[in-house]
């Protein structure tokens, strides 16, 4: 805006004149014929101390800032130096110069003829130099870095008179956020003025920020599409892009390792059609690019280099902003995978060890060597015992101690099932199989079981229907779902467990016998409780221990200890932790007595201390069995009675009672911990 003096009028070099003279002070109610701007700079380089009678060439960077300054611009010069190079051509042979400055005002690319630079009204246009107020007075450059606006300075406008024989038109160059990036300047003799120089810096300078905001762009989508395609490249499952004819336009890695196609296929490739991948049958496909419609989780089986492969596969389809369909997204997600994170979050998994098999009878000694062995193969293993004897502890040790311990470890009792269910239950039905089955059909235990162990409890009580068809699934590794046409193959290691002596049913034909010599490839025998009482004692320590959650440090009596050694255990080890559940429930105090246990072992008659009976009637152990353990019974009485008493002389001192035994202290502490002694 141009100020008046409301009762007299001078040029702007009369303004000039006044606003720089050493009397300008003596009227200040005088009003200078100049843009507001103009002012406005004038005062800030009086304020700044500029001289504006200064002839001195203008400050210029050393070598070292200016080659910063310039690589820390360098995206900013490449982009405007086309345009730059346009405006030049427009005002060649002029005597203009045009130039690019940082936000401080240093020039770091110009243009202009070779005597334009070489001319003394320009010769402090070169790189480095320096065009801010500070430094040059007011100019368009160091102006329009302070009001962030495009002005034009020409002649007197100038605050330094070294300046005044030129014109300058310059507009800044600002972010999409509104932040200063430089200066586009074009600047020549002042004769040659004209406003239309102002305006084709201006349009300048706007195409410099419109391409900045389309680099940015360029930028921010390669940086995104870069995600994209790490995230392809890596996810888990499968992906094939495709056009709207169906024809693969892009797949990841593992769809390329899911398909694997086979010589009598094509290359899977971008470029062939997906329907001679996945088969012309599957009309999710046509649905997904012809009718629009998303489908998820359609079962598919793919024949490839590998053998057969089971895939669940969705599709999506891929519009355009009119709705029309423009493509598609398949994903392959193999059945084993799926299977496998159902099985993990499910619990269908073994973690008992061999470590946890309690005992050290010859008997229990020599199953476990023998199912240790067999873990190291892939044969079939058929565990016979009595219910209680631990035979799923033996299933669980052998699935961890082999190669299939990071699969699936699942347990179906035979016994437990209803005969019309048992089919559907292992081999899995299709949809529609029949009433009440759920839609889209089931997956069977077997198929959830691959790559890992199928335990089949109470195999001897499995129908002779469905015996059959548990042979053939055995002999093909191919199971198919009830229903259902489809034939999936099976890679799972089948151990059998029964408390039935499978020859004599087979003899009385409830058990098929070719199905008996499939199973009893490696037949491990579990000896019942009453056959290994030595293991009676660890055993119930064991549970004792394990059971005793407030760690009351039970104190067993001789007559419990005798009592338990000498019964029967119908119900083998599983009794046995049924009771030690009992004592530990009903002991008041520290100390486990007689009146702690059941009525039925509370009533066996004690064994003399001072030699052997004979057997009760309803003992069936051999005889020298059962007065081996008495004796060792009586022994270990009196070895922890001594310890007791030594402990309690000494004050509970393990050292001396140790050394008065005539043992180590790790003997005396395992000794102690044998006999349940808690100092």
């Amino acid at each position: 805006m141009t100020m008046y003096a409301e009762n007299n009028f001078d040029g702007t070099l009369a303004g000039w004149l006044r606003f720089t003279s050493p009397l300008k002070n003596k009227d200040k109610n005088y009003k200078y014929a100049v843009r507001r701007d103009i002012l406005e700079s004038w005062i800030r380089c009086r304020e700044a101390k500029v001289s504006p009678t200064d002839n001195r060439i203008h400050l210029q960077l050393e070598y070292t800032s200016l080659q910063v300054m310039l690589r820390q611009n360098q995206e900013l010069i490449r982009i405007a130096k086309p345009f730059m190079e346009n405006l030049y051509k427009i005002v060649t042979g002029s005597g203009f110069v045009v130039c690019l400055t940082d936000v401080r005002g240093y020039i770091m690319e110009i243009l202009g003829d070779k005597d334009t630079l070489l001319n003394p009204i320009t010769v402090s246009f070169f790189q480095g130099a320096s065009w801010s107020e500070e430094e040059a007075g007011t100019n368009a450059i160091g102006t329009a870095l302070v009001i962030k606006r495009p002005i034009q300075v020409s002649g007197s406008e100038h605050y330094c008179r070294k300046h005044h024989c030129l014109t300058c038109s310059a507009a800044p160059i600002l972010d999409a956020q509104g932040n200063l990036l430089g200066i586009l300047d074009v600047s020549g003799e002042s004769t040659a003025a004209h406003l239309h120089t102002l305006g084709m810096v201006v349009a300048a300078a706007e195409a410099i920020m419109a391409q900045l905001g389309i680099r940015k762009k360029n930028n921010e989508l390669k940086v995104i599409n870069h995600r994209l395609t790490n995230i392809f490249n890596t996810m888990s499952d499968g992906v094939i892009l495709v056009d709207n004819n169906g024809v693969i336009s892009e797949l990841n890695p593992v769809a390329q390792k899911i398909l694997d196609a086979d010589l009598g296929k094509p290359e899977v490739k971008p470029g062939v059609q997906v329907e001679s991948i996945l088969g012309t049958k599957q009309t999710f496909i046509r649905r997904m690019l012809k009718c629009k419609e998303s489908c998820l989780d359609v079962e598919i089986m793919l024949d490839t280099g590998q053998g057969l492969s089971h895939c669940l596969a969705s599709g999506e389809p891929v519009t355009d902003e009119q709705g029309f369909v423009t493509g598609g997204v398949i994903i392959l997600r193999p059945i084993k995978q799926i299977q496998s994170l159902v099985n993990r979050f499910i619990g269908h998994y073994g973690t008992l060890q061999f470590s946890d098999i309690i005992g050290e009878s010859k008997a229990i000694l020599e199953a476990i060597r023998i199912a240790s062995l067999a873990a190291t193969t892939m044969a079939n293993v058929l565990l016979q015992g009595e219910s209680g004897t631990g035979k799923e502890i033996f299933a669980q040790a052998i699935h961890n101690r082999s190669d299939r311990r990071a699969g699936p470890f699942i347990a179906v009792n035979c016994g437990a099932i209803p005969r019309e269910l048992i089919g559907s239950e292992l081999f899995g039905y299709g949809d529609g199989a029949f009433t009440g089955a759920k839609r889209g059909g089931k997956p069977g235990k077997f198929e959830l079981a691959c790559g890992g162990t199928l335990f089949l409890d109470e195999i001897g009580d499995m129908p002779l229907e469905q015996q059959v068809a548990l042979l053939r699934v055995l002999q093909e590794r191919k199971v198919n779902r009830i229903g259902c046409d489809k034939v999936i193959p099976i890679d799972v290691r089948v151990i059998c467990a029964t408390n039935k002596h499978l020859m004599k049913e087979v003899e009385k034909g409830t058990f098929r016998k070719d199905l008996y010599y499939r199973l009893d490839v490696i037949s491990i025998t579990i000896p019942p409780l009453r056959e290994r009482p030595e293991d009676i004692v660890p055993l119930f320590n064991h549970f004792l221990e394990k059971l005793d959650k407030q760690s009351r440090r039970l104190v067993v009596s001789p007559e419990v200890i005798e009592r338990l050694v000498r019964y029967s255990w119908p119900g083998n080890v599983r009794e046995l932790q049924n009771v030690v559940e009992r004592i530990v429930s009903l002991t008041e105090g520290q100390l486990i007595t007689l009146a702690n246990l059941p009525q039925d072992i509370c009533n066996r008659q004690p064994a003399s201390v001072a030699g052997i009976v004979a057997n009760s009637p309803d003992d069936t152990r051999p005889e020298s069995v059962c007065r081996r353990e008495q004796r060792r019974v009586y022994l270990a009485e009196n070895e922890r009675q001594e310890i007791v008493a030594l402990l309690s002389s000494h004050r509970g001192n393990v050292s001396l009672t140790a050394k008065s035994m005539g043992v180590s202290r790790n003997t005396l502490y395992r000794k102690m911990k044998q006999y349940a002694i808690y100092n």
